[in-house]
């Protein structure tokens, strides 16, 4: 099976790839992961329980990062055994790419599955595969929002701090400042 996709991400190319690198976070988007657990660098030990179609198993296995670029890309090379409902194996590869609005994610995976799942036929794998990876997007790109959104509460938070211990700006220089936007307004109404 072969598959490519690209999401646009409302987070930087670091804060992305940050998030890409994070065993916790990738646990909690991955569609029925229990285990994601680094047993070597960059090595990872995996427990997916999947329902295709009939088949539901419990799939145990390895993910090796490769040909690691940060914060740009990387490939990743996975193989999975779920006892009598086959096995799956393949590889990927993520590439990040910053714009004005964060940055995109482009992927691609090329995979091979054995047993019953294979007999399921390719339009059911292909479909599950294909909402398996939705699902996955749905849930890495809220996680990095409430990242964002707490990254962004925390500096907030940090400048309150350091703005109360400052000492404030005089009287005068909001006065001029306002008397500016003002300015401003009225010139642009004008023309």
């Amino acid at each position: 099976m072969d598959m490519q996709g690209n999401r646009q991400l409302a987070a930087t190319q670091d804060q992305a790839w940050a998030a890409l690198n994070n065993a916790d976070i990738l646990k909690a988007c991955i569609p029925g992961c229990e285990k994601f657990e680094l047993t070597q660098e960059n090595q990872y030990n995996v427990g997916v329980a999947l329902r295709i179609g009939p088949v539901a198993a419990k799939f145990s296995g390895t993910v090796k990062l490769m040909d690691i670029q940060p914060p740009h890309s990387y490939a990743l090379q996975f193989e999975a055994q779920g006892g009598v409902a086959g096995f799956g194996k393949g590889e990927s590869k993520v590439t990040l790419t910053p714009h004005a609005q964060g940055c995109e994610l482009n992927y691609t995976v090329h995979s091979k599955v054995g047993g019953k799942i294979a007999q399921l036929g390719q339009r059911l794998i292909d479909g599950a595969a294909k909402s398996l990876a939705e699902d996955f997007f749905k849930r890495f790109e809220e996680e990095l929002q409430k990242r964002n959104e707490t990254q962004a509460s925390s500096d907030s938070a940090a400048e309150t701090t350091t703005a109360a211990t400052e000492k404030p700006a005089p009287r005068w220089l909001w006065l001029a400042g306002a008397v500016l936007v003002g300015a401003l307004i009225w010139s642009w109404m004008r023309s």
